[in-house]
């Protein structure tokens, strides 16, 4: 990888290194190149995590309380269409061989993938939608296609319209008919809590946060619950051995499938990106340097266009250590270990649910079958909890999915457009919000033109475009950021990894959709 420009100097508004407008009143020493068509980054020093969270020490409760939390997010978003849907669909009808091994392996990946997004996040503090129009040929190609295949991937709604089923069958006391209105509806009216939660919040990530750590406590404390009382040992013992034993994917289940699985395991495979700037808004890094999104009830806070970077000292070495330490924490101990959980508890719960109903799952019915199954076995109450873990589960996706194509356009056409930004008068909120209602207008149309998971599979598999293209642009940005932040060289492998192991399911999905698929199960 080529080596980074030094600093190129002080320009006339930072001689003497006095504190500049816009970098938390932190003292500028110069600028720094990285990339093409973008302004040079001030260069100033990192903060403190204790400055960050005004604490004393990052203790044990500190950590909990305020430096984990942007993983949450994304975790929110995790347990949802994959966890709830897509796996538990998949090892509904083929079982945990195979299926298991490929949602361990894409877990791992898209940890290691998430860290690397977020490495540049805490060094730069700019979202990755901004860092993209760094890397050649420039901001005016990039920047767009970014977004596009954000809004492409997800704006088709299908977990809005899962969401919508669930919450239709907790009010009616039974399960949708096919092509009901109604739980597009509700879909809809969801939406509308989300943009009203967004708009109520003084920090809106801290509100994502917030909202995360409780509906996902729930889920998780829920499940492990019915699990351990409901399913036998030996379907625990099939889910946990079916995901650590490595194996070829079963036989009968189709590219989408598979290709859907991989995708949406975790998070959103080559997309993940899109969510990884809450670390920005959470402080992290040079994040506390840039600003953040505020609500509509918080107060305005100026959110730099770029980012700030660090110099190569022994101070900013060791607080470049420190930051890097707190996102491995929040990245394993939260997302990885939650995203296994959170796909193991509902594929052992559909396993159950299967062998007790014998029926077959299939498209129509999985966003409910569980509920249905333990209604006939166990009765009606279980029926109501298993849909409210339901639709709290993929409530959070919808909560995180809707947010994030929001926030990424919003960072995007904020960082690219001074003329919008003088339209805006310097407040990304006077975009933020209006964007999110005439998205959720078009997400209301679209969700009445397909299934639920076919909706989500399309999603799936369209994530799994992005790593084709997004590994490459990390291995440029990563390898020119201050030397302290640059990743080792078995980093640069992972994201190789991740292009051909997520990258292989979008062909496969293409040859598929077009005649026939690259290879056969």
């Amino acid at each position: 990888m080529s080596e980074t420009p030094e600093p190129t100097g002080k320009g006339p508004a930072e001689q003497g290194g006095a504190p500049v407008e816009g970098t938390a009143g932190a003292a500028v020493t110069g600028t720094y190149k990285l990339g093409v068509s973008r302004p040079d980054l001030p260069v100033t020093d990192l903060p403190t995590p204790e400055e960050v969270f005004g604490v004393r020490r990052i203790g044990p409760k500190e950590l909990v309380k305020y430096a984990l939390g942007p993983s949450l997010i994304a975790l929110g978003i995790s347990i949802g269409s994959g966890e709830w849907l897509l796996g538990p669909q998949a090892v509904g009808q083929f079982g945990f061989e195979g299926v298991g091994w490929i949602i361990l392996v894409s877990a791992l990946l898209q940890t290691l993938y998430n860290i690397e997004c977020s490495r540049y996040v805490v060094a730069t503090g700019e979202a990755p939608v901004v860092g993209w129009g760094r890397v050649p040929p420039g901001w005016f190609l990039w920047v767009p296609i970014s977004v596009f295949l954000v809004l492409f991937a997800f704006i088709a709604g299908g977990w809005a319209a899962s969401a919508g089923e669930g919450l239709y069958a907790l009010v009616h006391a039974e399960l949708p008919p096919e092509d009901a209105e109604e739980p597009r509806l509700w879909a809809i009216a969801l939406l509308v809590v989300v943009f009203l939660m967004a708009a109520a919040a003084r920090r809106v990530s801290r509100t994502l946060e917030l909202a995360n750590w409780i509906m996902i406590g729930i889920i998780l404390i829920t499940l492990l619950v019915l699990c351990v009382a409901l399913v036998p040992f030996s379907v625990w013992w099939d889910g946990i051995t079916g995901f650590v034993t490595p194996a070829a994917p079963p036989e009968g289940i189709t590219a989408t499938q598979i290709g859907g699985l991989a995708g949406f395991t975790a998070l959103a495979s080559g997309l993940n990106w899109y969510v990884m700037g809450h670390y920005r808004d959470k402080g992290y890094g040079m994040g506390h340097r840039v600003g953040f999104i505020a609500g509509l009830r918080g107060r305005r806070v100026e959110m730099l266009p770029s980012g700030v970077t660090f110099p190569d000292d022994q101070k900013n070495r060791g607080l470049w250590k420190r930051w890097y330490r707190l996102l491995l924490t929040d990245m394993w101990a939260v997302f990885f270990a939650g995203a296994i959980i959170g796909m193991l508890l509902p594929t052992i719960l559909m396993a159950h649910a299967v062998e007790i109903s014998g029926q077959e799952v299939t498209q129509e019915n999985v966003p409910t079958f569980v509920a249905g199954a333990l209604d006939a076995e166990y009765g009606r109450w279980l029926f109501y909890i298993a849909l409210i873990v339901g639709v709290l589960i993929l409530f959070t996706t919808q909560l995180g999915i809707f947010e994030a194509m929001v926030r990424v356009t919003t960072d995007a056409a904020h960082a690219t457009s001074p003329r919008l930004r003088a339209l805006l008068e310097g407040d990304p909120r006077r975009f933020y919000y209006p964007f999110m209602l005439l998205l959720l207008v078009v997400i209301g149309v679209i969700l009445h033109l397909a299934l639920p998971v076919s909706l989500v599979q399309w999603s799936a598999n369209m994530s799994n475009l992005g790593a084709l293209i997004f590994p490459f642009m990390l291995m440029y940005l990563n390898s020119r950021l201050p030397r302290p932040a640059r990743p080792r060289p078995w980093h640069y492998v992972i994201l190789l990894l991740n292009f051909l192991f997520f990258g292989f399911f979008f062909l496969n999905f293409i040859a598929d959709f077009i005649g026939d698929p690259l290879v056969t199960f």
